[in-house]
């Protein structure tokens, strides 16, 4: 008889058990209510079948459906629930793969006629009779000619392919629930009625096998699951919120901005939308004033020094290359210019050259150059999505050079300065994660070591000033190929998170390059580099920001703050009065006399989010008064002028610049 083992679980208690017994067992051992409600259990963290057997010691879990990782496993059979219902409606259809991804599913299958969405609600109708027979999922183990042999002869030609393609040295298993069965590598809950009711199948699609072009066009179902009715409904009306604050569409109703197929991946800008991304560009700048040197490296440059640099070798595929028109047009003129040129991915080249250009003494660092620099990166036309993912795009980007000795200090200060930012956009609920060394990279394993060390118990101190309001984890394995980074993701009005700023630790560049600096014993010593984004891509945080607030932007940040709309045509002189009383204020101001009704006017604002419309009647007029409608607001608010300025003026104040005037009256109040 094997030799039992002992299990730890959560309550510390420690309970030996026969290497045979299952996780079933242990849980129905446990209460038998805890039997019913188990799904899985997980051994070391390693989410099993629950009719695994434990096999050896450790710390065993059970998971019941409300577990989070119990979410994975609802999806996962949801995929296997929607691939057997398609087959019952439909015999012949072939299925291929059904992976779990962010927030649901798909099962991508092989028939003549796609799917249509008309298709969902039969589909979904029958998933649910399956659910309710409550079939246990069984695992089996088959030969590799076993399953050529069954998939053949079923014609899963797709399902044979997959056979073929798993290394001879793993376990091929097949999951059943009942009579229905398909390759998989598990694990699954216990029963298909453990899945619930909170599902839907949400489109369809077209997708190439295996991605590839030259291959079958497959049917696509995307589908959705959650452990409860309401986290489904929940989810279902944060896409409809999504769909309504579309940066694209609120793009169009405010005229800031259109793509074109002339352009893929680049932004025309409207007037409206480059005087908001000023606004952007123009705060930015006030909070660097005075502690970054800003600067602009060249846009092109020589192919020889992103060898050096490694983008070359690491980040081509990424990068656009050119050459001059005399190198296509005059290929064997010895006189043209054949040289290879790389239009920048990012700026950390061009500033360690300007941090090169004369010597630099240890008394100057840090040394803090700041750029907000057009940078172009290659993605697939397919991955474009408005602002979000382009392929030029503008990087508020910063490099610091300092001693080993100030490293932690500026990651701190620069931590300070990325949370203050954030909140001046009404961000607060952010998560700091080190992401640390990738299996590619360059740079000693002693550099590596020394970095992560001191990035880790910096992340450990930006935790402990924030009173446990900062989240913290560790992305293992996803640091730059250069150095370990931090990476800032911010949580907007409904719930998405936005993964925006870094500050990443490079002792690789400097190297590359030979940048150093003279110590106190007038010795060369290589500097450390600290790449520091905020925004990120400036066009991409604007687009966060504008689907944050839905496009009812704070009154400092948008192209356009007011209009000031007349009744009747005899408040017309008034109201171009209120426009440059207004106007001399500082605030961005239309006026519209149009011979119109005030409500189509009012209707016509509020599409191009508009946030403050002043209404001007003979009365106010003759009161030299103004009504004020805020943007979503029905009401009107009635004051007088000199109030209605002093009022929008202090509101459309910026947020550091409001701050700035606070600590100099303080000072002078002092």
């Amino acid at each position: 008889m094997a030799e039992a083992v002992s299990l730890t679980f959560p309550d510390g208690s420690i309970k030996n058990y026969a290497p045979q017994t299952s996780g079933a067992e242990i849980a129905s051992g446990i209460s038998k209510s805890l039997g019913k409600k188990a799904v899985a259990y997980a051994l070391d963290g390693e989410v099993r079948d629950l009719a695994d057997p434990v096999g050896r010691a450790g710390a065993l879990e059970i998971l019941t459906r409300d577990d989070p990782r119990a979410l994975e496993l609802i999806r996962h059979d949801c995929a296997h629930v929607l691939a057997e219902a398609v087959q019952e409606l439909w015999p012949g259809t072939q299925v291929t793969i059904g992976p779990v991804i962010e927030n649901g599913f798909y099962y991508d299958f092989h028939r003549e006629t796609p799917f249509t969405p008309e298709d969902l609600p039969v589909i979904e109708k029958k998933m649910s009779e399956i659910i309710q027979r409550n079939r246990p999922f069984t695992k089996e183990v088959w030969s590799r000619n076993e399953a050529r042999e069954v998939f053949e002869t079923k014609g899963e030609n797709f399902k044979v392919e997959l056979v073929d393609a798993i290394p001879e040295d793993q376990d091929l298993k097949i999951y059943k629930q009942g009579e229905w069965f398909d390759l998989c590598r598990g694990p699954h809950m216990a029963s298909t009625g453990q899945i619930g009711d909170a599902f839907k199948l949400m489109k369809t699609a077209g997708a190439y096998w295996r991605g590839d072009s030259t291959r079958p066009m497959l049917s696509r179902i995307y589908g959705t699951a959650w452990a409860s009715k309401d986290q489904l409904k929940n989810y279902l009306h944060m896409l409809e919120e999504a769909e309504k604050r579309d940066h694209r569409k609120l793009g169009r109703e405010m005229d800031l901005f259109h793509f074109q197929e002339e352009g893929p991946g680049v932004v025309f800008w409207h007037s409206k939308g480059w005087r908001m991304f000023q606004s952007l560009v123009s705060y930015m700048r006030r909070r660097l004033d005075g502690t970054y040197e800003e600067v602009n490296a060249p846009q092109i440059l020589d192919k020889a020094l992103w060898e050096t640099s490694g983008h070359w070798g690491w980040y081509q595929e990424n990068m656009f290359a050119v050459k001059s028109a005399h190198a296509f047009t005059r290929p064997d003129d010895a006189e043209a210019d054949h040289r290879v040129f790389a239009i920048k991915p990012m700026n950390c080249p061009g500033h360690v050259q300007i941090f090169k250009h004369g010597l630099k003494s240890y008394r100057e660092l840090p040394i803090r150059y700041a750029e907000f620099g057009n940078v172009h990166r290659y993605e697939p036309s397919g991955a474009l999505h408005g602002l979000m993912r382009v392929r030029g795009f503008t990087q508020d980007d910063a490099h610091v050079f300092c001693t080993e000795e100030q490293l932690a200090a500026e990651c701190l200060r620069i931590n300070d300065l990325i949370l203050s930012i954030y909140a001046d956009f009404g961000f607060e609920e952010i998560v700091v994660k080190l992401s640390t060394r990738p299996e590619k990279r360059v740079g000693s394993d002693e550099n590596w070591d020394h970095a992560e060390a001191i990035m880790g118990d910096v992340l450990k101190e930006i935790e402990a000033k924030s009173g446990g309001k900062i989240r913290t984890s560790i992305l293992e394995g996803e640091g730059a190929f250069y150095g370990p980074k931090f990476e800032y993701t911010l949580r907007d009005a409904i719930g998405r998170e936005w993964q925006c700023g870094t500050t990443q630790v490079d002792f690789n560049l400097p190297e590359r390059f030979g940048a150093f600096y003279i110590d106190e014993n007038s010795e060369k010593k290589r500097p450390v580099m600290i790449h520091r984004a905020i925004c990120g891509s400036m066009e991409r945080f604007l687009g966060i920001l504008l689907e944050n607030y839905a496009g009812h932007m704070p009154l400092w940040f948008v192209p356009q703050q007011a209009v000031v709309a007349t009744i009747t045509s005899e408040a017309d002189d008034y109201a171009r009065e209120v426009t440059e009383v207004l106007r001399d204020a500082g605030l961005k101001v239309e006026t519209d006399l149009r011979n119109e009704k005030i409500n189509y006017k009012v209707r016509e604002h509020s599409l191009a989010k508009v946030p403050v419309i002043i209404v001007c009647g003979r009365r106010e007029a003759e009161e030299r008064a103004v009504n004020i409608r805020r943007l979503g607001s029905k009401d009107q608010t009635a004051m007088g002028l000199e109030e209605a300025v002093q009022t929008l003026a202090a509101e459309a104040m910026p947020p550091d610049v409001k701050r700035r005037a606070m600590e100099r009256a303080f000072e002078t109040r002092a």
